[in-house]
């Protein structure tokens, strides 16, 4: 009988672990042979169970819970501070707020406001030289009396009042560089300031905005 081929017997294969994490642990693993290292990798292990690691990017660092804190906080945990004190400034911070908050709300509404005068402002620019052209016509006399064009003069001046359009800018008024462009100056002896005496053209403004400034003749001190 042939003696069996020893050689050509079926290996077992051998499975090497070569994993860093032991599986059953959860600890390092560190390479044969090397006691030392391994019992002081074991011990640093040991001592990661028991601490919270936060990765900042730049290393690591224990987690800093004063950093999440203010200063009446702090107080108020380490007995510094009484708990109405800290009320006290609670309050204090709410009621800054609330201030800041309505101041806020003030200049929005304000803003809104002074942007719809712009808005009506610009439209009403197209009305003007309509109502130029009443005003010369009134000074005609062509206005007097009960007649159509009379009564659709009244009719357009009561829309362009609806819209907030006011007119200035009268004979004997104090003459103001901001609202009025003086087309002409002449010396007078009967006036010690510069003095309107006629109006060329009727300044408009709505609300706050200056839609035109009135045309005017001015006369200064001789």
């Amino acid at each position: 009988m042939a003696k069996k081929d020893e050689s050509n017997e079926h290996e077992e294969p051998v499975v090497r672990d070569k994993r860093r994490i032991d599986p059953e642990t959860g600890k390092v693993r560190q390479p044969d042979g090397d006691a030392a290292e391994s019992k002081d990798s074991a011990a640093e292990a040991g001592d990661l169970e028991h601490e919270q690691v936060v990765d900042t990017g730049e290393g690591y660092e224990g987690p800093d819970v004063e950093t999440s804190l203010s200063d009446a906080d702090l107080d108020f945990l380490s007995g510094q501070s009484s708990a109405e004190e800290l009320a006290a400034e609670r309050l204090a911070d709410l009621q800054r707020v609330t201030a800041e908050y309505a101041n806020y709300r003030k200049r929005t509404e304000a803003n809104r406001e002074v942007e719809r005068e712009r808005a009506v402002a610009d439209t009403a620019k197209a009305i003007l030289p309509v109502l130029d052209d009443l005003d010369r016509a009134e000074k005609h006399g062509d206005l007097d009396g009960d007649t159509p064009f009379a009564t659709i003069a009244a009719k357009l001046r009561g829309a362009s009042e609806r819209l907030g359009l006011q007119p200035f800018g009268e004979k004997g008024e104090p003459f103001d560089h901001n609202v009025h462009e003086a087309i002409f100056q002449q010396p007078s002896a009967d006036v010690t300031e510069p003095t309107i005496i006629d109006v060329v053209e009727v300044g408009y403004t709505l609300g706050s905005t200056l839609v035109r400034a009135a045309k005017v003749v001015v006369a200064v001190p001789a």
